[in-house]
């Protein structure tokens, strides 16, 4: 998939030219593709970022994936704004040296800006940073990926950059970290994280907080034991591991099998960018699916910490609490979505809340100073199948669900398999239910408004077809794929959700149907706008109340990311990968 990066300024009298990222269409030089002034910006070192600094809503630079540690997406910034937004305009045009044009790639990185230079990486793990002022790539490095990776689950991509003591650090496919050079873009220390032959990748923007890296894996489809680690940001020496997924004698290990090893290769990978709140020196993040993903003959149990929001010590790694939001997970509703911090009033009080959008089609809010819930999530009895070993119950969040949750098709349109809803079991006979896999809310991050408390959510309306009856329980060794069933899409079409929830009582203010996914992410802004993009290459701003379109923008390749939103001179620029 081709991405485009766009710079956007709020002005009325501009010129019109668009900031792409590479296309196969064209061949066009990067020199071509850049205006003719060389006042480049000088590269300024990021310094040791203090908590306060990374938890304030980001103006003058974006200087994290998410926007600050709360990973709100959230610009307090209003020179861009309801009235002015119809002057937004293309500033410049750069091209990245054809980094990512390969279908294969997918530009899933939000921009980091710091000091009027910007920061992204490619799909191929190729990071650039390029000058604010005019466009020009001030340097670039290679990552120089094996194309013989066999263990990428879901596309070759990377979700962004972290900035820190003067290094932008980036994880990459082949499990290698690396620590660059601001100014240069030399490396300065690489160290091999985890190797993807045992099926561990990393695709989430690493996390700079107090002196450290912390960074989670991916492969939870590969036999692997999920963890998150944390290293020095100095010189990439391993500071603690936490591991998703508890061994014996560790909190939660007895909801694992104690007669074989299945919590060994049981998943609970983490997909993106931790929260931190620095007051309470916590770190959140939720987990994906259990191991292997829809055979629960293999690991009865509720298999913690899969598919559950967590909270570790942020300088210790150690366990604080969790929140467990699908128990013995079977339709891989990973918590793939980052987690987001706010506080929010509640009958009269001020709470400091988390929340997250999983692909089963709810937002989860829970207290993040104990995981317990804020608004209610109530266990429900759910259908039942014993060959799966389900769990009898499952947490049904109080509130809107925002995707259906029932498959809407003629029983004989589908006459050999079963038509269920969320939480439906299978087995020897399929099921086609919704959300799917790929339903629900996956990776692309939410965004929060403190002014509205409102939480808006890109998600893809989708089913998939499910069947059990795998006869085969060997545990597979890490690197080998394992799902422990068949699985696949369902002939029904599927569509975009982008919705706003109030997060004061976990209700629908406003929700949109799209022909195509909703896969970028949103940013909302203090103007009273929410900007998404769209797989078509438009990039809207809408009425971040309503949902009403304000203006829109087609940049020539998919918004695969969300945007970034920040001050520079002066003035207020958008840009998106």
């Amino acid at each position: 998939m081709i991405a485009a990066l766009v710079l956007l300024l709020g002005g009325s009298v501009l010129h019109p030219l668009l900031l792409g990222a590479p296309r196969q269409e064209s061949q066009t030089s990067n020199t071509q593709a850049l205006r003719e002034t060389r006042a480049d910006s000088a590269i300024v070192a990021s310094s040791a970022f203090s908590g306060k600094e990374l938890t304030a809503p980001p103006t003058s630079g974006w200087l994290k994936s998410g926007g600050n540690l709360f990973n709100q997406n959230y610009s307090p910034l209003t020179q861009i704004n309801r009235e002015t937004v119809a002057n937004l305009k293309a500033v410049w045009r750069a091209r990245l040296d054809g980094s990512g044009a390969k279908p294969k790639y997918s530009g899933e990185a939000q921009p980091i800006v710091h000091e009027g230079v910007i920061y992204v990486v490619t799909g191929a793990d190729d990071v650039f940073a390029t000058s604010v002022k005019t466009g020009k790539i001030l340097w670039k490095h290679q990552a120089s990926l094996d194309d013989t990776i066999t263990t990428v689950c879901c596309g070759w991509t990377s979700r962004g950059v972290a900035l820190g003591e003067g290094k932008v650090y980036v994880g990459q496919l082949d499990g290698r970290l690396v620590a660059l050079d601001q100014k240069s873009g030399e490396p300065v220390w690489s160290i091999q994280a985890e190797r993807w032959q045992n099926g561990y990748t990393i695709t989430a923007a690493p996390l700079y907080y107090n002196g450290m890296i912390i960074v989670g894996f991916a492969g939870a489809e590969n036999g692997t034991r999920g963890r998150v680690k944390a290293y020095d940001a100095k010189n990439g020496n391993l500071v603690w591991t936490f591991y998703t997924i508890p061994g014996p004698g560790e909190i939660g290990h007895d909801t694992w099998p104690q007669d074989n090893e299945a919590w060994l290769h049981g998943g609970g990978t983490v997909w993106q960018t931790p929260a931190v709140d620095p007051e309470l020196g916590l770190i959140y993040f939720t987990t994906g699916n259990p191991g292997p993903d829809f055979n629960g003959r293999i690991r009865p149990g509720d298999n913690l910490f899969a598919t559950s929001m967590v909270a570790i010590d942020a300088q210790t790694g150690k366990y604080r609490w969790h929140f467990q939001q699908i128990h013995h997970d079977l339709w891989d509703y990973d918590g793939s979505n980052p987690v987001i911090l706010f506080d929010v009033r509640i009958n009269g009080q001020v709470r400091k809340a988390a929340a997250e959008a999983n692909k089963a089609g709810w937002v989860y809010i829970v207290d993040r100073t104990n995981g317990k819930p804020l608004i209610g999530i109530d266990e429900k009895p759910v259908p039942q199948e014993p060959r799966q070993r389900t769990s009898a119950t499952q947490p049904i969040p109080r509130g809107d669900a925002f995707v259906p949750q029932q498959v809407d098709i003629a029983p004989e349109d589908f006459p050999l398999v079963n038509q269920g809803r969320t939480f439906t079991p299978f087995w020897k006979e399929a099921l086609v239910a919704k959300p799917g896999a790929r339903g629900g809310a996956n990776w692309p991050p939410s965004s929060y408004d403190p002014a509205t408390n409102y939480f808006y959510v890109c998600a893809t309306d989708a089913a998939n077809l499910f069947k059990g009856g795998e006869d085969d329980e060997q545990i597979t060794p890490e690197g080998k794929r394992y799902l422990g069933s068949a699985f696949g899409g369902a002939p029904i079409p599927a569509s975009g959700i982008f919705a706003a929830l109030d997060m004061k009582t976990n209700r629908l203010v406003w929700r949109q149907r799209w022909k195509d996914s909703c896969y970028s992410g949103s940013v909302t802004t203090a103007g009273g706008l929410v900007f998404v993009g769209r797989n078509d290459g438009r990039l809207t701003a809408l009425n971040a109340a309503t949902g009403k379109r304000l203006w829109e923008f087609q940049t020539g390749a998919g918004l695969n990311a969300p945007a970034s939103v920040f001050e520079y001179e002066g003035e207020e620029y958008v840009v998106a990968y």
